[in-house]
């Protein structure tokens, strides 16, 4: 199999372990998710399977959903339910308190990883440093929250957030820095990715449903296709030859293409509209980026 596979998480396993589990279930060598989710965490978890775990460094940036819970009034060494609590604190806020307190959280902000997350640092992943009871100093990085709304829960002081947000952006921060905000501390509780990469969790297949025998192919979409953020162009079988040989094409003998920049990548497609890879724009010349094989 070769293509993007949508699989919905489940909670209480790592990305790698599922993956794994997919992987022996659709009888696959090489399979690759496109971005961590938490052990707690469910939901849209792409996986790349086959030839296509070639093209993992060229997928485009999306805006990712979530939906998430928390709980005032404690904070933990993971900024989840999960970790050590490291304090406890009676709240007093109301509804419209932690309502407001949301408003300087949309937009572009500054946001510092957690330790538990998978950025390395000195080769070495945080969530490593974490376990070993290291503390490092992470710089802050820019992300934005185009949306941010408040949730009601039935539980006293628990409330759940409804996030659009930039890759990168770290849900359980942003629920501790509201919780700092508000004076009370809050930890996350539960966590659930509803969109990434422009495929929502309903298009997505869970573990349990493929073990019981549902059809996986409907699941699994062409590579290409989670790369349409790049041009297309078609080429003529000669040309497609050199590409899939590792030969640069002449631009002026390419059809007709909208402006593009140095460096910009284009899908290349022969004759019959099979696609073969991505190039890149260098010197009025395509050359090859990544072949798809298999």
């Amino acid at each position: 199999m070769n293509g993007l596979f949508l699989l919905d998480k489940p909670e209480g396993i790592t990305s790698f372990s599922a993956v794994a589990r997919l992987r022996r279930l659709l009888g696959e060598k090489k399979a690759g998710h496109t971005g961590t989710l938490d052990p707690m965490a469910t939901g849209v978890l792409p996986v790349l399977l086959g030839g296509a775990t070639r093209f993992s460094d060229f997928l485009p940036s999306h805006e990712k959903a979530y939906e998430a819970r928390l709980r005032l009034g404690i904070t933990t060494d993971t900024l989840d339910i999960t970790g050590r609590v490291l304090s406890r604190s009676e709240v007093s806020v109301s509804r419209a308190q932690v309502a407001d307190a949301l408003a300087p959280f949309r937009g572009k902000i500054e946001q510092v990883p957690p330790m538990v997350s998978a950025i390395s640092q000195g080769g070495v992943r945080l969530y490593e440093l974490a376990r070993k009871g290291i503390t490092v100093e992470r710089p802050a990085r820019a992300v934005e929250i185009f949306s941010l709304a408040l949730l009601d829960l039935p539980e006293p002081d628990c409330y759940g957030i409804a996030v659009r947000c930039s890759a990168g952006t770290y849900i359980r921060s942003l629920i501790d820095d509201i919780g700092r905000r508000l004076g009370c501390g809050a930890v996350m509780t539960a966590l659930r990715r509803c969109a990434a990469h422009g495929y929502p969790a309903a298009r997505c297949v869970t573990l349990e449903a493929l073990e019981q025998g549902i059809a996986a192919a409907q699941y699994l979409l062409p590579i290409d296709q989670a790369l349409e953020a790049y041009h297309a162009v078609a080429v003529s079988a000669a040309q497609a030859l050199r590409f899939c040989s590792g030969g640069a094409l002449d631009m002026n003998r390419l059809p007709a293409l909208p402006p593009c920049e140095e460096g910009a990548l284009l899908r290349v497609y022969d004759p019959e509209k099979k696609f073969l890879g991505l190039g890149r724009i260098k010197a009025g010349q395509v050359w090859v980026a990544r072949l798809l094989v298999g």
